[in-house]
């Protein structure tokens, strides 16, 4: 079967070899999945440069999101789904999703939504399951509360946005340019704010009849997060989710004392360490919301396998809006 795999670290767009390579066989407590989409992410190119949270040893295949068809179960995978189930989730790396096939442990394998092609449901399950984890267990939104999206018209942004306008929250959205402003926008956002041009305490303060935002999301670090500070509402939370700037802050806590905030991390993959369950809860969780409706990921671009390595640098480069997702059949 062809596999992209990396072999020496380094830019997506030169690290990555498209590859024949020997098909997996699942082992004890994993599925053999035909891969029908993978999601591209920002970690996908941080696999490729040798910076992200998992480093696995060169070759590999990065690719850490995908929906596919269970072809064949390995022994011991209890109820996990079916041959010819459609299923959505993370890969057994270090052969990840960038593949025609590849093996998924039966545990991180869950029932693709039925209200979702190929497509929409591999970028389901990360960028969703962040969003949710941030906004409900770590910040806890409630209905009616001010929500600031940072980086909105992107992967996780979008997701964010949506599942706030879902939990009634109203929502601002940050962006870099007037074409990702009318993404925002179409997305449900309330109000959306071009960091290029507009001033984002201002603004944020103006829509928000001077209180600022209760939940703050970033995702984006750097410049974005200390703006955040300056907008940020009396108990407010300002939940850091990454730092795709490529500049981590380093806050002033005596900030946070004088204007009553909390600052909060999300670390999504903690959470199948430390309580897998709520991983299985939030998908049912995004499944009924995606069944009805309430959240869509936004997929800007289907490419065809072969264009992949130019997807991972494109997220990378933070070109794209949405999701940018694989197909392995073009």
């Amino acid at each position: 079967m062809k596999a992209w795999r990396v072999h020496t670290l380094g830019e997506p767009r030169q690290a990555m070899r498209h590859e024949e390579v020997p098909e997996p066989e699942p082992g004890p407590g994993q599925l053999l999945v035909r891969v029908k989409a993978a999601d591209v992410n920002f970690p996908d190119a941080l696999l490729c440069r040798g910076e992200y949270q998992v480093r696995p040893e060169p070759p590999f295949t990065p690719g850490i999101e995908l929906c596919g068809e269970v072809v064949a179960r390995g022994e011991d995978v209890g109820d996990a789904p079916a041959e010819g189930s459609r299923v959505i989730g993370t890969p057994a790396l270090p052969a990840g999703a960038f593949a025609e096939s590849v093996l998924m442990d039966a545990s991180a394998a869950f029932p693709a939504p039925e209200g979702l092609d190929d497509a929409e449901a591999a970028a389901l399950h990360i960028s969703y399951q962040t969003g949710w984890f941030a906004l409900h267990r770590r910040a806890r939104l409630q209905k009616g509360e001010t929500l600031l999206v940072h980086a909105a018209a992107g992967g996780v942004g979008s997701a964010a946005v949506q599942l706030g306008r879902a939990a009634g929250a109203r929502v601002i959205g940050v962006v870099g340019g007037a074409e990702k402003a009318e993404v925002a926008r179409g997305l449900g956002c309330d109000a959306v704010v071009d960091r290029r041009s507009d001033d984002l305490a201002a603004a944020v303060k103006e829509a928000t009849d001077g209180r600022g935002a209760d939940v703050v999301f970033d995702p984006v670090g750097g410049d974005a997060y200390t703006r955040s500070t300056k907008c940020i509402a009396f108990e407010g939370r300002i939940v850091v989710v990454g730092f795709a700037s490529g500049a981590v802050p380093t806050p002033g806590l005596n900030h946070a004392l004088v204007k009553n905030y909390t600052i909060m991390g999300l670390h999504w993959g903690l959470y199948a360490r430390k309580d897998p369950a709520s991983i299985g809860e939030c998908h049912r969780e995004l499944t009924r919301l995606a069944d009805e409706g309430a959240v869509r990921p936004l997929v800007s671009r289907r490419v065809p396998m072969d264009e992949a390595a130019e997807a991972v640098q494109s997220v990378f480069d933070g070109v794209t809006t949405g999701r940018v997702v694989v197909l392995p059949q073009g």
